[in-house]
């Protein structure tokens, strides 16, 4: 079979991941438009606060390295040819299909207004219309978004991401008039102008002309007018339709091709799904309800049975850095429908319950500035459970006393919890009664929360209520030794002054201690009091690495890895690690942190080796501990061309910063000059990346075996402000992470996710600022080298080894020869032979 999708936008690349789970026998050709695979638009502002076209993608590397899949790009489709069943392509091609799927998407309305077209008037579309915004806010000052919902917001935040003074003109009364009352509709205002924008309602814009104050000036029809250098136009979107009509399919009166349950158009074979699509009169502009046409398509298409029964629009995002949620009918449409409401002017928090005139079901809601309660509203609503007999406790703070819930055991299997993957309510049960028991496992096997991510709170109290539900203790103890979590012990070493295991155990453990909470507690402790872990009365804890402060390898031989800040090292430096490895038989490496690893040392040369790297002006590096590894940077502004900023001494000063700090798992850092990326700063744990109006800050990205794109937190930083909020993010981990929990797993299982830590980092929601600062900078101040600590320390030094009774070196260390430096002899190569007793 022979499909064409026309379209390769969020929609039409979901239906080809479709395709592809249900290992569809078809040919794909794929017809875009745009000279890049599908990106995901619902977070385009984000391209102005320094991700670009690839952070945004949606195609996972390797999806189209296949047979069954053509995607050509520059590739517009210009006509098609329902009769003999083909699509021209703009580059020539005429395309036969069996099948055919649009997924043309939609176009912004631009009102046909007098000086529409003049330069610097753009609108909010695709990554280039982004670019060509980029160009012109480098030249102008001043910048308006004619539109006021969504999208239009969304865009307000691109020119304020850009520092333009920004204004909004919506033509109704209030901003998001379809989602949000009047009420709503205040507070939202008051937020938004409150974050700098200025807001300007129920104004009717009746021509662009020449302006005084900036290029252009728009003319309102009550005679007021408004100066600005830049105009984006966001007043909503039409229908994608042209090429359904030329070809003869069924429209609407307003636009829209019409399809039907199986999203089939007029044709039998030519399916629409999207935003331009019309399913029974109602084009719908959300990317979820395009993602269950989406599925339906590929499925009826593949002889499934599947149905599109329509969609709720509600919707929760974040505006600005204002929670917004809209729920069913916000404005009680309904006969007989009544309202409770919440305001707290002070807290700029509105709420609104709509519910139904025998009090028993809700009908929709409208929650500004807190919306936590959201995804409960949502089933309460979809799912028709009954409400507590005073619902308006649902929307009242939390002052500490009993009030009534609705809980996840009244949601039937079939609720879908999440609506971006179609993950139900059944399928999560299914899933941790097969063993997924943490939030993480739980996204990992069922991809639920990983896309917008705002389900992720309803998603953890199904879990927890299905661990309660199997007989599962849903406890986090650290062992059978401590009946805390890594967390609270952390809290108790902190908070009770514990400096030791023996007091910790007394206080708060029993038995003896094991060989997981042992390392743990001297990981707390140093991550608290920053002692040297190799004191009498912390050096039985530690394990074999942090013992021997060195890397123990197959051959129990130690790595030694000097620290190289920022991976800048000169030439007498790079003589003097070359000397030591001659000197010592030892095999070089440079590592993937920019630093040079010498590998082969025995136990008991390696003081010896410590102390001549110490006198040539060499530290440890840490590359055996749970702390920092490296900053790894570019050459930046000093050297290249491209460079915006001074990535390697910002890096050095990072690293020499944060180098005795001790966590629950390994840290990289990540330095670039410029938006090249080439410290590769977005798979780090912490990633800077430089442009012309700051440093971009990304926290939480992993290489290795399951990598992880770093998130953007904060951006357009001054190097005094990235020290502040990484001190803080770093100390926020250090205290709540679990064990050996890197920071990518720890923030995928952070409840409330990126919003959650940014609160916390940026904004400082839960006041502990000062106090995550203030205790950096005490490991900052009582920072040593632990090398030089175990070399001075005679009786510390006596440790270093291979018998305890004797001198002698170990024996077994055997090296060959290869590529003029020295590996580990293999088994054959020892030609060791092991006397074995004949049996009698």
């Amino acid at each position: 079979m022979k499909i064409v999708v026309i379209g390769h936008g969020m929609v039409g690349h979901k239906f080809l991941e479709c395709l592809a789970e249900q290992n569809a026998h078809a040919q794909v050709t794929i017809l875009c438009e745009e000279p890049r695979p599908a990106y995901d638009r619902v977070h385009l502002s984000e391209f102005f606060a320094g991700k670009n076209a690839d952070d945004l993608s949606l195609v996972k590397p390797g999806f189209f390295e296949r047979d069954d899949m053509v995607l050509k790009l520059n590739a517009r489709a210009t006509a098609i040819d329902l009769a003999n069943k083909t699509v021209t392509a703009s580059t020539g091609e005429v395309l036969a299909y069996d099948k055919l799927v649009m997924a043309t998407g939609s176009y912004p309305f631009v009102p046909p207004l007098p000086g529409k077209d003049r330069k610097d008037c753009f609108v909010y579309r695709t990554i280039e219309d982004l670019e060509a915004m980029l160009e012109a806010g480098k030249r102008v000052k001043t910048g308006v978004v004619i539109g006021g919902g969504l999208l239009g917001l969304e865009c307000a935040k691109a020119l304020r991401d850009m520092n333009l003074e920004t204004h909004v003109v919506e033509f109704s009364p209030r901003l998001m008039a379809v989602q949000v009352d009047d009420g709503g509709g205040r507070v939202l205002r008051a937020k938004i102008e409150e974050l700098g924008v200025t807001v300007h309602t129920g104004k009717n814009t009746l021509q662009i002309v020449d302006g005084e104050q900036g290029a252009h000036r728009m003319e309102f029809a009550d005679g007021t007018h408004l100066d600005v250098d830049m105009i984006v136009f966001s007043a909503g979107i039409r229908p994608r339709d042209q090429l359904a009509r030329e070809a003869g399919l069924a429209v609407g009166p307003r636009g829209g091709i019409i399809i039907d349950n199986t999203c089939r158009t007029s044709d039998p074979d030519v399916y629409a799904i999207g935003e331009c699509a019309l399913w029974n009169g109602q084009v719908f502009g959300l990317v979820a309800p395009g993602y269950d046409m989406a599925r339906v398509a590929a499925k009826h298409l593949l002889g499934q049975q599947a149905e599109f029964t329509g969609a709720d629009m509600s919707t929760k995002l974040k505006l600005m850095g204002v929670d917004v949620a809209s729920i069913g009918d916000p404005h009680a449409k309904e006969e007989g429908a009544r309202s409770y409401l919440f305001t707290d002017e002070r807290k700029q928090i509105y709420k609104k319950l709509v519910v139904s005139s025998c009090g028993k079901y809700l009908l929709g809601g409208v929650l500004v500035g807190e919306a936590s309660a959201y995804g409960a509203l949502l089933q309460t609503m979809l799912n028709r459970i009954e409400l507590p007999e005073a619902p308006e406790y649902l929307i009242l703070p939390d002052t500490g006393a009993a009030r009534p819930a609705i809980g996840v055991d009244k949601l039937p299997a079939t609720a879908q919890v999440c609506s971006c993957n179609d993950v139900s309510k059944g399928a999560l049960c299914e899933a941790v009664a097969g063993g997924a028991t943490t939030i993480g496992a739980l996204k990992s096997c069922t991809s639920a929360g990983t896309a917008c991510g705002g389900c992720v709170p309803l998603v953890t109290q199904v879990l927890n209520a299905e661990l309660k539900k199997l007989g599962v203790a849903v406890n986090n103890h650290l062992c059978e030794h401590f009946p805390y979590s890594r967390q609270e012990l952390y809290h108790l070493v902190r908070v009770e002054g514990i400096k030791d295991f023996g007091e910790l155990l007394a206080r708060h453990g029993k038995g003896l201690g094991c060989d997981v909470c042992k390392p743990t507690a001297a990981n707390i402790l140093a991550s608290v009091w920053n002692d040297f872990v190799l004191k009498p009365k912390h050096a039985s804890l530690q394990d074999s690495n942090d013992y021997f402060l060195g890397n123990i390898q197959k051959d129990g031989t130690y790595s030694v890895v000097p620290r190289m800040p920022g991976g800048e090292v000169t030439a007498d430096g790079l003589i003097a690690v070359g000397m030591v490895a001659k000197k010592y038989g030892l095999y070089t490496k440079i590592t993937g942190g920019q630093r040079v690893d010498l590998f082969g040392a025995r136990v008991d040369q390696l003081p010896a080796i410590w102390e001549e790297l110490i006198a040539a002006g060499f530290e440890s590096g840490h590359a055996y501990g749970k702390s920092l590894r490296t900053v790894k940077s570019c050459v930046g502004s000093t050297w290249c061309r491209y460079g915006v900023g001074d990535s390697v001494g910002f890096a050095i000063a990072l690293e020499n910063r944060y180098k005795g700090l001790r966590a629950p798992h390994k840290i990289k850092f990540g330095v670039s000059g410029c938006t090249r990326e080439c410290a590769e700063a977005q798979g780090k744990d912490v990633g800077l990346i430089a442009t012309d109006k700051g440093w971009n800050l990304y926290v939480c990205g992993n290489g290795g075996m399951k990598p992880r794109h770093a998130e953007l937190i904060a951006s357009n930083l001054s190097e005094e402000e990235v020290v502040r909020l990484t001190d803080r993010f770093l100390m926020f981990y250090v205290r709540t992470a679990e064990r050996l929990q890197r920071t990518s797993t720890w923030r995928e299982n952070l409840e409330g996710g990126l919003d959650y830590l940014k609160a916390v980092v940026v904004d400082d929601s839960l006041g502990i600022a000062q106090e995550l600062e203030a205790q950096m900078q005490h490991v900052v101040d009582t920072y040593a080298c632990e090398w030089k600590e175990a070399v001075t320390d005679p009786t510390v030094r006596r440790r270093f080894r291979h018998f305890v009774n004797s001198a002698q070196a170990d024996e077994n260390v055997v090296f060959v020869p290869e590529r003029g430096q020295v590996r580990p002899a293999t088994f054959d190569e020892r030609r060791r032979v092991i006397p074995i007793a004949s049996a009698a």
